[in-house]
């Protein structure tokens, strides 16, 4: 596709995660909140969940600012087929953490690139395979009291502390456990005609 230097780029996103990361290919670029409900359909699989919402969310981002090229992106935490989402309060991330240790768990990373006015839209899935270890009960305690990552599918930050109850991560983009696959959104965003040697400042 022929270089748009002139659209601009909107995450659609509220996390501060992703925007820290979006922020690393120092393109210029707006935040958008998408109005999505991200409640799981009735059989719905963990990636399935991911991308639906991902692309859902860029969707709905792209029907307010139809000229910008608008990212949208999703993670969901995959336990044996079972999709753990963020949870909230302590008492949840407590039984997140004691379900996941000892456990492989597949974190599905999407993300969905879409400009309206091109009509321009792909979406792709980053799965990241992590080995927990056996974390005991006073283990998850005191690492949810130090970060207190209630915000965050699986109840870890890899970023920060999370990553010492890890034995292992396996996967192929390196920012897809913090929330977004860099490597993969700069595919997408080459392929939507955002030069982005032109863009960064």
């Amino acid at each position: 596709m022929q270089s748009s230097p002139s659209r601009k780029l909107v995450l659609g996103s509220t996390s501060v995660y992703r925007r820290e990361l979006l922020a690393r290919l120092r393109l210029p670029f707006i935040v958008a909140a998408p109005d999505v409900d991200e409640t799981p359909l009735p059989g719905e699989a963990p990636a399935a969940l991911a991308r639906r919402l991902a692309l859902a969310k860029a969707r709905a981002v792209a029907d307010i600012h139809p000229d910008c090229i608008v990212i949208g992106s999703d993670q969901v935490a995959d336990l044996h087929g079972q999709p753990l989402g963020k949870p909230r309060t302590h008492d949840r991330a407590v039984a997140q953490l004691q379900a996941m240790r000892g456990q492989t768990v597949i974190f599905q990373t999407a993300v969905a690139v879409v400009c309206k006015a091109s009509s321009f839209m792909q979406e792709d899935l980053a799965p990241v395979r992590v080995q927990f270890r056996d974390l005991g009960d006073a283990e998850i305690e005191q690492y949810l009291r130090a970060e207190t990552p209630y915000d965050c599918a699986g109840s870890a930050k890899s970023e920060g502390l999370g990553i010492s109850l890890l034995e292992a991560i396996d996967n192929d983009d390196p920012t897809a456990l913090v929330g977004l696959p860099l490597i993969r959104t700069c595919r997408m965003l080459r392929a939507a005609g955002l030069n982005l040697w032109e863009q960064a400042t």
